[in-house]
């Protein structure tokens, strides 16, 4: 099946909108080939700035209809005790709220991101989708995340070459509790690597440390900024360690 066929079944759909690769180019092919379809983005702490700015742009690039939802998920304490299955226990209180909204709105179909590349078996928030009735137009197309950066790009969508990017709750080790300023603490880190020119990276807590996970490709840089990237991330972590098991990846 073809993105067109679904939306040709589908004419009216919500879309649950991150501002990533897979539902950026969701939200394209919505407004070429749906009668209606509107964009939900849901604002948590989990979320860092750019990735708002990100879904804000792409909206106005495609003239798609935005809501963003603002949520207290720390107000959840089966999110924030950061079990295994934290995701799962996320995703029903993102998606719910994007339920309730996409009703009010006469929308009876919510549609999300999630590719053909995507685990199954390792994706305790996929199981949550399923339960709620969240459908993926991309994965049921089987469209790999490499063909959907391709066609993004062929597209013209700025997010074709975007890194993949997990929520700031996934740089807190599992059974640590997940507080607003271990949040903003990350995501400050981040932020500075990020002006740094590092691209696809984590910084990770590790107790009152901050591990770095690079590219192989970016370690260059690392070592001319080495001393600057030490100085600023001690302003707010006793410690800065490298992760030299994860190279080749995030």
């Amino acid at each position: 099946m073809e993105l067109s066929d679904f939306f040709r079944e589908n004419p009216q759909a919500a879309i649950a909108f991150s501002g990533g690769v897979d539902s950026a180019y969701l939200l394209w092919a919505g407004v070429r080939y749906a009668r209606r379809v509107k964009a939900y983005y849901v604002k948590t702490a989990f979320q860092p700035q750019f990735e708002l700015e990100d879904a804000l742009n792409l909206a106005r690039q495609l003239g798609a209809e935005l809501e963003v939802i603002s949520m207290d998920v720390l107000g959840c304490d089966t999110v924030t005790a950061n079990p295994a299955n934290r995701c799962y226990y996320c995703k029903q209180q993102i998606f719910g709220e994007i339920l309730q909204a996409a009703e009010k709105d006469g929308f009876s179909l919510v549609l999300d991101g999630t590719n053909a590349s995507d685990d199954a078996t390792d994706r305790p928030g996929m199981r949550a989708l399923a339960e709620l009735r969240v459908r993926s137009p991309l994965r049921e197309c089987g469209l790999t995340k490499s063909q959907i950066r391709e066609e993004s790009r062929k597209a013209g969508l700025f997010t074709w070459d975007k890194p993949a990017y997990a929520c700031l709750a996934t740089r807190i080790p599992t059974g640590e509790t997940i507080t607003a300023e271990k949040l903003k603490k990350t995501e400050w880190a981040e932020s500075f690597l990020a002006s740094l020119g590092f691209r696809d990276f984590r910084v990770r807590l590790a107790g009152e440390t901050a591990k770095l996970q690079l590219r192989e490709a970016d370690l260059p840089l690392l070592s001319q900024n080495r001393e600057t990237i030490v100085q600023e991330l001690k302003r707010r972590y006793q410690g800065v360690v490298l992760d030299l098991e994860v190279r080749h990846g995030i």
